[in-house]
């Protein structure tokens, strides 16, 4: 006799699914001891105090002068985002023909706009040109693999109706762009606000954007101030969709223009000293391959570096998951009355659009310096952005049981048909919290970025390279893993869900 079946045997895809985040969450649990979670702050509710009244009543006559900060932080984004979307669209044509252009898109991408910006920083300054090549490198590696997903989606009828003398460029101009053209300028939009949020992070390696106002703010115990710069960031990115229609590209384009100096006078003898020497190790420019080990021997702690990287994403990973399942609701027509609906939308809204660097600094005051803010930034960004893009998902479903109670419409009726594009959604974001993670060792965790960070204040530019190499390798490898642990029968019908 077949022994009976068990509470997840089977082969159906929801049980595979079920196992699938199973597997994760207990694979969370059992690492989780290995984390250090303690709360070092003296008084972290009075500090949450302090920062909600702050909030709630922001002081907007102590700001001097924003206009010039919030001018700033949209020209940036604006034409960092314009540069990337302009290399990245030539990549995209080529990205599925060729392994070196995918591998190239995936490294510029696999590391973050902050390690860039530090990058260029040593050569070019507090200037308009580290903050543009900050973001538009690694879009463009990120344009080039979004843009070619859309385009492989296109339909090829329409070319295959033409004539057969018609060229290339003709069928691809006239029959299959116009097809795609929506979906790509939705990403560029969506880039844009991702950009936003990018720009004011760019505050916190020195350039004058709004972050680099919020972060004094903060650390000076200024909350009123730092309430009110978050409220205008919140505003810019609400009104979004008016001042940045693409009826008005062209006219912020010019005027931006106006606002990313200074440019700086580039030495190019010293450029080429910190391409050609400065980035690589000693031994490598000598020949002295022996010496390589003891080189490498001298990197400080590579080992437990990328434990804590690996670890605390995952753990972003799993808390994104279960956020995203408890959140989502919230905003969704299905649950409570409209008006619930609303503020459940605008706080997923206002979680989503507060950078991870920027929750995780506030957190961090609040607690005390270790991995417990940085994890919670990582899930309250991430699972709101993905319960976000479910509840709209949700929205789209007509119910079969309306009848049903709350939660038996929530365990019954909806989550069996939003949970396989909710996981595809974590899957997808696996990368970003990866890229994040290694990121918010700036803030003291002993990640990836507080090495980077540290190797690039010490001028040790071979150890800061070889560090972001490192980081970019962890974050292809986690790309390719989450591609396998995805739903592959879930296409997602929003690229701008990247």
């Amino acid at each position: 006799m077949t022994p009976a079946p068990g509470l997840l045997r089977g082969r159906s895809p929801g049980l595979t699914l079920a196992r699938r985040s199973l597997a994760l969450i207990l694979l969370c649990l059992l690492l989780l001891p290995l984390a250090d979670l303690r709360i070092i702050a003296v008084d972290p509710w009075g500090e949450l105090w302090r920062m909600a009244v702050g909030f709630a009543w922001p002081d907007f006559m102590s700001l001097e002068s924003p206009l010039r900060a919030i001018a700033l932080t949209v020209s940036v984004a604006l034409w960092g985002t314009f540069i990337g979307a302009i290399l990245g669209f030539p990549l995209a044509l080529l990205f599925h023909r060729s392994r070196l252009v995918r591998s190239f898109c995936a490294f510029v991408r696999a590391i973050h706009e902050l390690f860039w910006a530090l990058l260029f920083l040593q050569v070019f300054g507090l200037s308009a040109v580290t903050a543009l090549a900050a973001l538009a490198i690694p879009y463009a590696g990120i344009f080039a693999k979004v843009y070619a997903e859309i385009l492989e989606l296109t339909p090829r009828a329409p070319g295959d109706a033409l004539p057969s003398g018609v060229d290339r460029l003709s069928r691809f101009l006239y029959a299959e762009l116009p097809l795609v053209w929506e979906r790509l300028a939705s990403y560029t939009r969506y880039r844009f606000e991702c950009a936003m949020r990018a720009s004011v992070l760019l505050g916190f390696v020195g350039l004058p954007t709004l972050g680099f106002y919020l972060e004094s703010a903060f650390r000076e115990g200024r909350f009123g101030e730092a309430g009110a710069l978050l409220w205008i960031f919140y505003a810019l990115v609400a009104t979004l969709h008016w001042w940045g229609h693409r009826r008005l590209l062209v006219p912020l384009l010019v005027g931006a223009l106006f606002f990313l100096g200074p440019w700086p006078d580039v030495d190019g003898e010293l450029l080429w000293r910190f391409v050609s020497h400065d980035l690589w190790p000693s031994p490598l420019l000598e020949g002295n391959l022996p010496g390589l080990g003891a080189w490498l021997a001298g990197l400080p702690e590579l080992l437990p570096a990328i434990g804590n990287t690996l670890l605390l994403a995952l753990m972003g990973t799993v808390g994104s998951l279960l956020l995203a399942l408890a959140l989502w609701p919230l905003a969704s027509r299905h649950f409570g009355r409209p008006w619930q609906g609303f503020g459940g939308r605008m706080l997923l809204v206002v979680m989503r659009s507060t950078p991870e660097l920027m929750l995780a600094f506030i957190l961090l005051l609040m607690l005390g310096p270790s991995m417990l803010p940085a994890w919670l930034a990582l899930a309250l960004h991430n699972g709101a952005l993905i319960a976000f893009l479910v509840a709209r998902h949700a929205d789209g479903l007509t119910l079969g049981m309306p009848n049903l109670p709350a939660s038996g419409r929530y365990a019954y009726e909806l989550l069996p048909r939003l949970y396989p594009n909710l996981l595809a959604l974590v899957c997808y974001r696996a990368e970003v919290i990866m890229r994040e993670t290694a990121l918010l060792g700036m803030l003291g965790v002993a990640t990836q970025g507080f090495y980077i960070d540290s190797a690039f204040q010490y001028l040790m530019f071979d150890q800061a390279f070889f560090l972001l190499l490192v980081t970019a390798a962890l974050n292809i490898a986690i790309d390719a893993i989450s591609r396998r642990f995805r739903p592959r029968e879930v296409p997602l019908d929003d690229p701008c869900s990247r």
